[in-house]
């Protein structure tokens, strides 16, 4: 079954919608130009009410190995997804100080892209449309024949997931944008999304 994970979540009432939903994860941006941005503190406050079944994941870009490492090993996140184009050095770093696993998301622009992906010592990928947010996805069709599992995002939503993840059969699919109304998630929309996903995993 395709796993769900829903990003950018800033509010209270987006994390009890959440453990309502149960989706396999569920993500913290702790980029400060994003206007998804939540402090590590305040992250730490919604941690605490988040449902333990969900994997919560913190969103970076650029950030030092330490500052991610701490977030990590200190409980408010239970995966780091690198979001800054962060080279193989990055991971290697980050891993001799957590043991904890790393998503590494890749911008789809064409096949050269995916040959990096593939080859990505990351325990995860992510497949995106730019840098994030931007509520368009890229050309599905770079993915035929494309063989390790991956994260997709980008463009998606209650109206096209379904569609997505019958043919492309993603490991898991990602959404902040598709969930939102006026910047702020939106819990119809957030419903219609994991019910799409599972009504066809």
């Amino acid at each position: 079954m395709t796993r769900i994970k829903l990003c950018g979540l800033t509010r209270l009432c987006d994390i009890e919608e959440a453990n309502s939903l149960l989706p396999n994860y569920v993500g913290f941006v702790f980029a400060p130009k994003s206007k998804r941005y939540i402090s590590p503190e305040a992250a730490g406050r919604l941690r605490e009410k988040l449902n333990p079944s969900i994997c919560a994941v913190g969103v970076f870009v650029r950030e030092t190995p330490e500052f991610v490492a701490g977030l990590l090993n200190g409980g408010v996140i239970d995966l780091a997804q690198l979001h800054g184009g962060e080279e193989e050095l990055y991971i290697k770093q980050l891993r001799t100080l957590t043991d904890k696993p790393v998503i590494r998301a890749f911008r789809v622009e064409g096949p050269d892209n995916l040959t990096q992906a593939r080859d990505c010592t990351a325990d995860y990928i992510l497949l995106d449309n730019g840098t994030g947010g931007t509520g368009q996805h890229f050309e599905w069709k770079y993915l035929e024949g494309f063989d390790r599992p991956y994260f997709l995002a980008g463009g998606l939503g209650p109206e096209n997931v379904a569609d997505a993840v019958a043919t492309l059969h993603p490991y898991a699919v990602d959404v902040s944008s598709g969930i939102e109304t006026n910047g702020v998630k939106d819990r119809l929309k957030m419903r219609a999304f994991v019910e799409a996903v599972r009504a066809i995993s």
